[in-house]
Order: C-alpha cells, then sequence, then structure tokens
C-alpha cells in the first residue's frame, strides 16, 4: 500500500470515528505563518563577517565612476565595457557540521587578501548559541583566493565532511577534512583545480552511482573586468558584434583515493541546448547550478540557471534558460531542457527543489531579475512537475510579479508540513543599486496548495540596502525550526532612494509594489544630457543570522541519512546520502518530499538533515529513495525526533522471491550498521519491524 492510500484509509477512519480515539488524528492541524525571523548576527556571540572586495574589479570600477559625468550616449558602452561584474566579489555560504559534534557550523568565502570564515557553532559542547571563527586555525582561510561558491560534503566516505571553493579566474580549492577540527589542502593532488575559469557555484553528488561524490562547477564568462556578456546580448542599445566569451561548465568524477577527472566533455554537459551557431562559444553563462534526481528513477540529475543579459533581440540568442541534464545512471547527460518545457528565458540565479503541492512529483524554484529593476518583468518562479517529466510555469497568482533574487531555499520555514519559498537579493548595475527585496518569505497556504502569498512579518530586518547574494537555511540552535544565514557583496547607506514604482515601472498591482526601492546612483539633473554620479555610501557587504522564532506551537522531524559506503560493508551509497530523496507524511496530512543536495541556491548550500514540519500532529511516516532506486520505510516517526537514517540496500518494493529473503536483506544490513556505530538495537529492531511492514504494505 503506498502513503496516499494509506492516508485515504485514514481519513474514512477519523470519519468515521471522529469521536473516539482516533480524535487527536483527526484534529491535526497544519497552520500557516505564526513564526518571525531576527537576526542575531554580531561581534557578541562571534559572528562577524565583512566581504572584502576583488582589488582589480574595484578599481575598473572606480575609473567608470571617474568618468563622470558621462554622455548619455556613451553611457550605455561604458556600463558594458568599462564597469567590472561583481567588484565587492560573490559570496557563498555553506552550513554544515563539519567537526560532527552534532551542531551546525557556517563557512562563508571572501575575497582575495581576507580570509574565508569557518565560524564553529558552540552548542553542543555548552557554550551556548556562540560561535568562534576558526577558519584560519583549520586551514581553510584561502585568503590568496577571490572565493565564491562552495559546497561539503564527504568525498572520500571516512565520516566527515570536506569543502569545496570555487573562485574566479583562478583554481578552485577541495580541502579535505582531517577529522581532527583541520583541513588539508588537497586540490593538486586530486586534480580537482578546475580550469581557473570564472566558477560561481558548485554541487556534489555520485552521478554514476559508485558510492562517491562527484563534483560539478557552474562557471560564468572569461572576463569580469566588463560586462558586457550581461547587457549586450540582443543588440539592445549596442547593435554590431557581440562580446560571447561564456565558459562551459565543469564535472570533475571522482575516481577514488581523492583523485578526480574531468569529464566535463564526454559526460555530455557541454553539449548546450540553443548555443551553438556563429559568434557562440557553445557554452552558456550559468549563475548557479544543483543537482537532484528530478524524475525519481534513482539517479541524480543537474539543472543550471543560465542568464540572459539583456533581452534577446531574437528566439536564436535566448541563452538564458532553466538548462536540466538527464543522468542515465552512468553520468552520461542529455540536455533535455526543451522537452521538459524549461527554454523560458530570463536571468536565472539561483535553485532550490521541493514538492510544493505534494503530488509526488518533484517541483522546483529559480530566482530571477523581478519585476521592477526596468525591462520586460521575469520574476522568480516555482515550477510544478509532472508524471510526465515536464514541467509547468503556474505564473505569480495574486502575487503578479515579485522583487528581484539571488540565493534561495525551499525550507518549511512555519513546519506546517509543507514547503515554503525564500529568498534575498540585490545588485549593482551602475546607474543604480536594486532596492526591492526586504527578504522574501512565500507562504504555501493551506495545507499542500502550492499557491502562495507573501508573509510581509515574518522577517523583521529589512534587507532592502543589503546586496545579498549567498544563502542558506538550517537548524543552527537546535530548536526544531530552520534559520537562515545570509551574505552579502556590499550594503550602502541610503542617500538618493527612490520608490521603482511610477519612476522606471508602472504600478503592477504586486504586494510589492510598496516596498519595491532602488538608490539612484546615477542622475541626468541637472545636466539633462549626462549621467553624472551622485556619490551613495557603499559600506563592506554583510553577514546576517536570522533565527526562527519557533513560536507557533508546530513541531518537526529532523532526519539525517548515513550511506552505506565507509560506514556499513558492501553497501554502495555515498557517506552523506546525497542525491537521496527523503518523503515524510504526517499523520493526517499530505507527503511531502526534500532532495539531500550536496550545493543549491546561488553558490550557497544548505544543512543535510531534511527537517519536516508535522503540525500539530504526533508523529509520521518516513521514506527515502537512495541513489541507485533502493527504497526503505519507517514508520511510528515522532514529533521531535532528530533521527539517523542507515541506508538499508533492499528496497521493500524490489523483487524479492519471498518475504523471508527480503528480512533476511535487511537484517544483515542493519547488523553491520549497529556494528557501524550507526544504531542501537533498539533502532535495529524499529527499522526490521518497518521494513517488514513496508514490505506487506508494498503487495
Amino acid at each position: 500500500m503506498r502513503l496516499n492510500q494509506t492516508h485515504r484509509v485514514l481519513a474514512v477512519a477519523c470519519a468515521a470515528l471522529v469521536l473516539i480515539a482516533t480524535f487527536a488524528l483527526c484534529g491535526t492541524s497544519y497552520a500557516d505563518g505564526g513564526v518571525t525571523y531576527t537576526d542575531v548576527a554580531g561581534a557578541s556571540n562571534g559572528l562577524s563577517w565583512n566581504r572584502a572586495p576583488s582589488p582589480n574589479r574595484i578599481a575598473v570600477r572606480d575609473a567608470a565612476v571617474a568618468q563622470s559625468p558621462i554622455p548619455l550616449n556613451q553611457f550605455f558602452r561604458i556600463r558594458a565595457e568599462e564597469t567590472p561584474q561583481k567588484p565587492t566579489g560573490s559570496p557563498g555560504v555553506a552550513i554544515f557540521d563539519y567537526d560532527d559534534d552534532g551542531d551546525l557550523d557556517v563557512y562563508v568565502s571572501n575575497g582575495p587578501g581576507a580570509a574565508n570564515s569557518l565560524f564553529q557553532n558552540q552548542l553542543a559542547n555548552g557554550g551556548g548559541f556562540n560561535f568562534v571563527d576558526v577558519g584560519v586555525a583549520a586551514g581553510v582561510g584561502a585568503d590568496w583566493q577571490d572565493s565564491t561558491g562552495v559546497c561539503a560534503g564527504d568525498v572520500d566516505n571516512d565520516g566527515d565532511q570536506d569543502l569545496y571553493v570555487v573562485a574566479t579566474a583562478m583554481p578552485n580549492v577541495l580541502f579535505e577534512n582531517n577529522g581532527d577540527g583541520t583541513f588539508s589542502d588537497v586540490t593538486n593532488a586530486a586534480g580537482a583545480a578546475g580550469q581557473s575559469r570564472h566558477a560561481i557555484a558548485c554541487t556534489m553528488a555520485d552521478f554514476d552511482n559508485d558510492g562517491l561524490l562527484d563534483i560539478v562547477i557552474g562557471n560564468t564568462y572569461d572576463d569580469w573586468t566588463h560586462r558586457q556578456t550581461v547587457f549586450t546580448p540582443g543588440a539592445l542599445f549596442n547593435p554590431g558584434p557581440h562580446y560571447e566569451g561564456m565558459e562551459h561548465n565543469t564535472l570533475l568524477m571522482n575516481q577514488g583515493g581523492n583523485t578526480f577527472t574531468d569529464m566535463s566533455a564526454a559526460s555530455g554537459i557541454e553539449v548546450v541546448s540553443n548555443m551553438a551557431g556563429p559568434g557562440l562559444t557553445g557554452a552558456a553563462f550559468t549563475w548557479a547550478i544543483s543537482s537532484a534526481d528530478y524524475d525519481l528513477d534513482g539517479d541524480v540529475d543537474i539543472l543550471s540557471a543560465d542568464n540572459q543579459g539583456a533581452p534577446p533581440g531574437n528566439a536564436a540568442e535566448e541563452r538564458g534558460w532553466l538548462r536540466l541534464y538527464e543522468n542515465d545512471g552512468n553520468a552520461n547527460f542529455a540536455d533535455v531542457t526543451i522537452a521538459r518545457g524549461l527554454d523560458v528565458w530570463g536571468g536565472w540565479m539561483g535553485l532550490d527543489f521541493a514538492d510544493f503541492n505534494c503530488d509526488g512529483h518533484m517541483d522546483f524554484f529559480a530566482t530571477n531579475l523581478g519585476g521592477y529593476i526596468g525591462g520586460p518583468p521575469v520574476p522568480s518562479q516555482w515550477f510544478f512537475g509532472s508524471a510526465s517529466g515536464t514541467f509547468t510555469n503556474p505564473g505569480q497568482g495574486a502575487i503578479i510579479t515579485n522583487p528581484f533574487g539571488w540565493g534561495t531555499s525551499m525550507i518549511d520555514y512555519d513546519n506546517d508540513g509543507d514547503s515554503d519559498i525564500m529568498w534575498h537579493g540585490g545588485v549593482d548595475i551602475f546607474s543604480l543599486f536594486a532596492a526591492d527585496n526586504p527578504g522574501v518569505i512565500l507562504t504555501n497556504t493551506g495545507d499542500c496548495s502550492g499557491v502562495f502569498s507573501w508573509d510581509q512579518g515574518a522577517v523583521l530586518k529589512d534587507h532592502r540596502t543589503r546586496s545579498v547574494n549567498g544563502v542558506a537555511a538550517g537548524d543552527l540552535n537546535g530548536d526544531g525550526f530552520e534559520d537562515i544565514v545570509s551574505v552579502s557583496n556590499f550594503d550602502f547607506i541610503p542617500v538618493n532612494p527612490r520608490p521603482f514604482v511610477g519612476v522606471l515601472v508602472p504600478p503592477s498591482g504586486s504586494p510589492f509594489d510598496a516596498v519595491a526601492n532602488f538608490e539612484n546612483v546615477m542622475s541626468t539633473a541637472p545636466n539633462p544630457g549626462f549621467a553624472t554620479y551622485l556619490n551613495p555610501i557603499q559600506t563592506p557587504g554583510t553577514m546576517s543570522v536570522e533565527l526562527n522564532s519557533a513560536d507557533n506551537g508546530n513541531n518537526s522531524v529532523q532526519i539525517e541519512l548515513v550511506g552505506g559506503v565507509g560506514a556499513v560493508t558492501g553497501a554502495g551509497v555515498n557517506r552523506d546520502g546525497i542525491g537521496a530523496v527523503v518523503f515524510f507524511t504526517p499523520d493526517g496530512g499530505n507527503t511531502s518530499m526534500r532532495p539531500i543536495t550536496g550545493g543549491a541556491s546561488y553558490g550557497s548550500q544548505d544543512a543535510l538533515p531534511a527537517n519536516f514540519g508535522t503540525g500539530s500532529a504526533s508523529g509520521g511516516v518516513a521514506e527515502v529513495l537512495w541513489p541507485g532506486g533502493v527504497r526503505n520505510r519507517l514508520y511510528g516517526v515522532q514529533a521531535g525526533e532528530k533521527l539517523t537514517f542507515p541506508e538499508i540496500p533492499c528496497s521493500f518494493d524490489g523483487n524479492w522471491g519471498n518475504q523471508g529473503q527480503y528480512v533476511s536483506c535487511v537484517a544483515n544490513a542493519l547488523n553491520e550498521a549497529g556494528q557501524a556505530g550507526l544504531i542501537d538495537a533498539s533502532a535495529k529492531a524499529r527499522f526490521l519491524a518497518s521494513a517488514k511492514q513496508a514490505f506487506d504494505d508494498a503487495q
């Protein structure tokens, strides 16, 4: 019996027995909202960070500013050719338990001459909610690097998580976790440096199902001292030859023994839809990259968020698509973007996955330019998956449009049992700073409806003066609700603020109209015909750590996967279970899902434990689809549990001769998990009983 069938039986029972012992089950509620986020970052708890600029690029920007006043007939050329991409860098953030002490730590990337930070959480050792920056002491400072995105995972399956940090115009770095609180730079020995491209993000997954985590790197274009690749496609304001210079993404396949081989071309990820032709490199311009088993077939696929820049002049110039690379199970990829309905142009910039409408098909969300910074509105958008594998864009509904976005996460922020949407973002486009995103949380209304409304009161801090890039989520203080870490590449003190609505765009009727501002950096007054720099006060980027108030009465379960490789002899899934998909069905509720991703958002990574809201339900049923296709199920998961779920390489819905063969397989795997110290005797008995029930229900 499948989970949805189980729910129908329960629903009938509730209707018949509403006044008897099942009343608590039938009375389960899943209330939206009711929580707030408060920024607690500061020197007092060790959470202090500032982004250092990239010296060569900030000098280019200063030189462009020094040309003010700029004749308007030269402004668009100068903005494209003489202003740099992200002169204050592009920071990413990863939340992971690097020291394996049971609490979550935070890694944040920085610019040349400033060490990257590793904030060690002191919660588990009795130090309260305080952090110590051990980046330099732990050997992951990388102060020589112009660091951007970061991803984490146990690439050598030795029981601790390693770090991969990507960079612009210099080698990426692989840090091996030594298991003693320190890391070693093994990049050169491992062959993991990449090609010194302008990398922005990375994601880890086991693409060939050999038990080893591989790495995909998202690359952009080949010279960040200008922005021609951003501002000149489609001949908008700039007819004639266009600069392209886009860089292919990179796939590093793990060969074991901390050795990687570049399989980018051989794997098929360099065959990019709509990017072959005169003047094109065959590559796209990727802002974000992630991996998940989107079609639930047991292998991990790749999704890239590619940037359009200016609107295309014709269909052949549509490069900003959400490109989906489908895996055949052996790390051979086919670009199925058009077939899956994702050839939708935009300035796509961040990614994450969920099942918003709880129909059993994986959905995703991608951030975009929004509806306010000029040009055709291209809002951030959620896409619904389907049984056919195609995706549907349902539009914005009553929201109509929304703000600019970079980093994003699909957390169940209110623990009501369905996935919500959170994203941040801000940008410098030379003539203005976007100030339209205060920190957005969209509530999935009702019980898993897939219809969203803006919870304007959830985020107490106004982030519009922060140009936020990296965003990640995880339960930092252990209260069962997910918290949010965001990092900006610059902040500013408002001097010339203007409302977007009525100045650059007409009113749309969106609830965001009232907050969509911009900082006016260039003005044509008092000298019409010239663009004059207004000297806004720009300050270094900052970190925000926002704790969930956790006070709406809802509960949750947290499920941490442990794959068998390196832990259980003979099993085949990577130690972190990255690439698996976890499902949870609270009593009386709908089944939601969370893929375990080794890098998503924008250059960032959420904590690996899967957090599922249970509302007021007392518990529910957990299920895992492991890489390779094996399914395990656990009944009787209790609200408030923090559960370790070991890989059991015996699928309850497999082709078994009889139950005895299946139970023998499960018992042997659980014995090995116990010998490895992953579970105790009571957990072994619990998983075995659930395995028997799952087998019976599947018949």
